[in-house]
C-alpha cells in the first residue's frame, strides 16, 4: 500500500484516487433508472451485516462532500475477512442492483475501499480503523451545532 505525508499524518494514496468522477456517478445513475440511493444503502448494509462485519456505522455525507452521500465505515477481523467482505459486496451489488464499483486495497486488505459512486464504503482491519479514525473526521462532535445545508 502506498503512502502520502501530509504533515503528520500519512493516508494511503488510494483513498484520493479511488472516488468516483462526476462523470462516473452519471453514467451509472443513468443507466439505472430504478437507481435509488436508500436502496443502495439497503444493499450495502445488508450485505456487510450477511458476512457479519463488525462496528459498522452510517455518515450521512449529503452537503458536506462533493463525492459521496453516504459514507460507510465497517471493520473485519482478518485481512483476508476484510478481503472477502469487499468481494461479496461488489458482486452482491453487481448482481441484484446491477452497481460497478471502483474498488481500491484489496491486495492489502488492512483497508478496502468500495466506491459505488453514492457510497463511500470502508472496511478496516480493526488496529488500522483505530488509527485513521474515520468517524471522528466524518461524524459531528457530541453537543456541536452541525448545519443543515
Amino acid at each position: 500500500m502506498r503512502h502520502s505525508n501530509r504533515g503528520d499524518t500519512v493516508l494511503p494514496t488510494y483513498y484520493a484516487d479511488a472516488v468516483m468522477t462526476a462523470e462516473h456517478k452519471a453514467d451509472a445513475t443513468a443507466a439505472h433508472p430504478a437507481y435509488s440511493i436508500a436502496n443502495l444503502l439497503a444493499h450495502v448494509l445488508t450485505s456487510l451485516a450477511d458476512d457479519k462485519a463488525e462496528d459498522v456505522i452510517q455518515i450521512d455525507l449529503c452537503g458536506k462532500a462533493p463525492f459521496g452521500d453516504y459514507m460507510v465505515i465497517a471493520s473485519g477481523a482478518s485481512t483476508r475477512r476484510v478481503t472477502t467482505m469487499a468481494q461479496n459486496l461488489v458482486e452482491r451489488l453487481k448482481a441484484d442492483p446491477g452497481i460497478s464499483c471502483c474498488v481500491e486495497g484489496k491486495e492489502a486488505g488492512d483497508w478496502v475501499l468500495v466506491d459505488t459512486g453514492d457510497i463511500i464504503v470502508n472496511i478496516f482491519r480493526p488496529e488500522i480503523r483505530k488509527f485513521y479514525q474515520l468517524e471522528k473526521l466524518w461524524m459531528p462532535a457530541p453537543g456541536m451545532f452541525a448545519p443543515n445545508w
